[in-house]
């Protein structure tokens, strides 16, 4: 059966890209990260509670503690998370390359588990603007891949999210079966939501276009 490493972080779009991945007829091979981000406990939490929906056993969790050192608000508690409303540019909540070093780590995953794919559920349309969630960020990572990989290994990105609106993420995720009530995505509070962090306020502006209420609770 072919497999695929999926980067597993347990919010709303990773968790779709895993169950189009089942869809596809992968082998699931979820991979989740503890980089010291403020909601680390409740993000694990999430990502065991699918893993044990799916009845995945054998699963990776790496920690990254350097990501502490090199910034960002979702690892710094020194930095305010904002809760004013989603605005152009590259906010604070970017934490440097982050995706490039969560795709050299599954890349080498992926080559010791002889793994044909990694899904990764990057948006580029309605993402915060982050760099490293574009599709050219992504064509350039696979070429790293393969350029970094044995001669025999073929590793494909696949990025099925890329390009819809969090409606439409929402849809998706209904129409292949992911228990949303599950998944986590806010960036501030690990019992209820904050329900006002761009996170929180793109995923609630999806469920309200989408025309579905959000199964998990929130502050606000």
């Amino acid at each position: 059966m072919k497999k695929a490493v999926v980067i597993l972080s347990g919010g709303m779009d990773s968790t779709t890209a895993a169950f189009i991945a089942k869809q596809q007829g992968f082998k699931i091979v979820p991979l989740h990260f503890n980089y010291g981000q403020r909601t680390e406990k409740r993000e694990l939490k999430a990502f065991n509670d699918i893993c044990d929906f799916l009845g995945i056993e054998n699963k990776y969790i790496v920690d990254i503690p350097f990501f502490k050192q090199i910034g960002g608000a979702l690892v710094d508690e020194n930095i305010e998370v904002p809760t004013d409303g989603i605005k152009p540019g590259i906010p604070v909540t970017y934490v440097p390359f982050r995706n490039g070093i969560f795709l050299s780590i599954a890349a080498a995953i992926a080559e010791k588990e002889g793994a044909e794919a990694i899904f990764i559920g990057v948006v580029e349309e309605d993402s915060s603007g982050y760099p490293d969630c574009t599709e050219e960020f992504i064509k350039h990572m696979q070429n790293a891949i393969n350029a970094g990989t044995k001669p025999k290994t073929n590793i494909k990105l696949k990025t099925p999210l890329i390009h819809l609106k969090k409606e439409d993420i929402v849809k998706k995720a209904l129409e292949v079966g992911v228990p949303l009530e599950l998944t986590w995505s806010c960036y501030k509070e690990e019992d209820k939501a904050c329900g006002v962090c761009d996170s929180c306020r793109l995923r609630l502006k999806g469920f309200e276009k989408a025309g579905i209420k959000d199964p998990i609770s929130y502050v606000n």
